[in-house]
């Protein structure tokens, strides 16, 4: 298998990060001369409007430099067509949330163009046909239920990431550091060429994190859903590496599956918003909005440490566990103070 240069991998990364870079104040300064604001609200924390469109220049970055990587040699003859839906989901997901920006979509359009992108991806080839057995091996799945269980786990990592964006420059720092564990890992596998794809997603979150980061200049919007879907997707493209990317991110994903639960056993919409998300929790206890970030930083990059330490199989499951019950524990405890 051809083995990218370091240079290409350098290259990549950079021309992200430039884009995104010189992209995102370009940006924020049209959404506010079109007045596309996102106004102060009970719920949110600023308090002054702020500009939300972080969706088109992560989207502008990320496609542009995924192209460029066409003209990479590849071993895989079937790579530029999952390459291709890759970019054609992202497109589809920056168009309709940029209206969804300006406009607000209700949860029905948001959810249909939502598997519709992942339809895309699947239609593809990009499907989890197999899952990690922890006592060795993998277990093959039957078509029907890889392509179910794919759709789910793109759309459940695209709302992941949305829920998760509930503080300055908290979804694509988180976003990032992912992306340089599927970056090591893809490139461990030896799955060189695509290894260029989570650097473009790194440089691409990083340009964007340094107008992001709080307190910020401008907000990621449905820019949550381009970085989940890329996440998603990366996660997958090139075999499953399901129980890395839940390392990596199981604090955002155990407190999207905790808040659907208390949502439903209040008899509320599991997807109607409210301030039960652990980082709003740690802010009314008075954390400050760096602080959480930082902390859900340093957890994420402990977490994607383990997950590229521990072998995989029954190791990787003993560490998902430790942390679930960890953070269940963290979770209870604060309901339980009535937090």
């Amino acid at each position: 298998m051809p083995e990218q240069s370091v240079l290409e991998y350098i290259v990549v990364l950079a021309i992200a990060f430039v884009l995104a870079f010189f992209l995102t104040p370009l940006t924020a300064r049209t959404a506010a001369r079109f007045g596309f604001l996102d106004q102060p609200a009970p719920r949110r924390l600023h308090r002054t409007p702020m500009p939300r469109h972080g969706g088109v220049p992560l989207a502008l970055a990320l496609v542009i430099t995924i192209a460029l990587t066409f003209l990479s040699p590849r071993a895989d003859p079937y790579e530029p067509l999952k390459v291709l839906a890759l970019m054609l989901g992202l497109i589809l997901i920056a168009l309709f949330g940029a209206y969804d920006d300006a406009r607000e979509l209700k949860a029905l359009p948001q959810f249909a163009i939502q598997f519709i992108a992942a339809g895309v991806a699947v239609a593809s080839g990009v499907v989890i046909w197999k899952i990690p057995n922890p006592l060795g091996g993998d277990i093959p799945l039957p078509e029907v239920i890889a392509v179910a269980f794919t759709l789910f786990w793109i759309v459940g990592m695209m709302n992941t990431i949305n829920w998760l964006d509930g503080l300055d420059g908290l979804a694509a720092g988180v976003t990032a550091i992912a992306s340089a564990v599927l970056f090591i890992h893809t490139y461990r596998l030896m799955q060189f060429s695509l290894a260029l794809l989570p650097l473009a997603l790194l440089g691409a979150a990083l340009g964007f994190l340094i107008f992001n980061f709080p307190p910020a200049k401008i907000f990621l919007g449905s820019g949550a859903y381009i970085l989940g879907f890329a996440l998603a997707v990366l996660s997958i493209i090139g075999g499953a590496k399901v129980a890395t990317a839940l390392l990596v991110l199981a604090i955002p994903i155990l407190d999207v599956a905790w808040q659907i639960l208390n949502r439903v056993r209040a008899g509320r919409s599991p997807f109607q918003a409210d301030r039960g998300h652990l980082h709003h929790r740690l802010f009314d206890l008075g954390q400050s909005p760096r602080k959480i970030v930082l902390l859900y930083y340093a957890l994420t990059a402990l977490f994607g440490a383990l997950a590229l330490i521990l072998p995989s199989g029954i190791y990787k499951l003993i560490a998902l566990i430790v942390i679930g019950v960890g953070a269940l524990a963290v979770l209870v405890r604060l309901r339980r103070n009535g937090i």
